[in-house]
């Protein structure tokens, strides 16, 4: 069996390629190598499905991680490190929808619209919480105590992140039962193309609120601004 290539060689990226750059990579080669512009092209198939392993590992950030300290025995479950049990393959070329995660990325190269294999209603991790700070050339240099303010978004008080109004609920969306998403197929150049797009009648919520909350207003969350104590140390660089 052939030895796997490096993921970042596959897509021609450098080790630290930004999100971004990933994403345009993949882009590129999955465009120029997909199977139902080259029929019965089995090396192009072999590109193809090499091109879409690498890039499901590079555009995790778990996964990467993994990779990164690793490499290939990362996902090799004899190695024990936690393997994933393998890609699944892409045998199936006759619709994106097979392609999970891919089908974003799908819709912006071959122009049949958005989509969305991620769950809207999934936990999502916070962002991290900036704040500029002036300080004196004496305080740089000796390290200086600072409060500083910072706004984060938190679970509504009242309503406690479910977005309606007290005594109510929020009713369980009839068109796509609560996943926020519907499946949907399109005609294409190249076939019938399945796709999980957003739910228009909940917004892609999987709920809808007929009494929202006064104070989120529906949303579950709202903004807060809070005082921290933040410790410079001293030799501290700008940035």
């Amino acid at each position: 069996m052939a030895e796997k290539r490096d993921y970042y060689e596959v897509l021609g990226v450098s080790k630290d390629a930004t999100e971004d750059q990933l994403k345009k990579a993949y882009r590129k080669l999955a465009k120029e190598n997909h199977p139902d512009l080259h029929p019965g092209d089995k090396e192009c198939e072999a590109r193809f499905k090499e091109i879409n392993e690498a890039y499901e590992v590079l555009s995790d950030a778990d996964k990467r991680a993994k990779y990164d300290r690793f490499g290939h025995a990362a996902f090799d479950p004899s190695q024990g490190y936690g393997g994933q049990g393998g890609f699944g393959g892409f045998g199936d070329f006759g619709g994106f929808g097979d392609f999970g995660g891919f089908g974003d990325i799908f819709g912006d190269i071959f122009g049949f619209g958005g989509g969305g294999g991620k769950n809207p209603n999934a936990p999502r991790k916070g962002e991290n919480l900036r704040a500029n700070v002036n300080i004196k050339f004496e305080e740089a240099a000796f390290g200086v105590k600072k409060e500083v303010f910072v706004t984060r978004v938190e679970q509504c008080p009242d309503c406690k992140g479910t977005g309606c109004a007290e005594g109510t609920t929020a009713e369980v969306c009839p068109d796509c039962k609560g996943s926020g998403q519907v499946k949907t197929t399109q005609r294409t150049p190249f076939g019938m193309m399945q796709q999980n797009t957003r739910c228009s009648k909940c917004k892609g919520r999987g709920k809808i609120i007929h009494s929202p909350c006064g104070t989120c207003h529906g949303v579950g969350s709202i903004r807060r601004q809070h005082k921290v104590s933040i410790s410079i140390p001293a030799g501290i660089d700008d940035g």
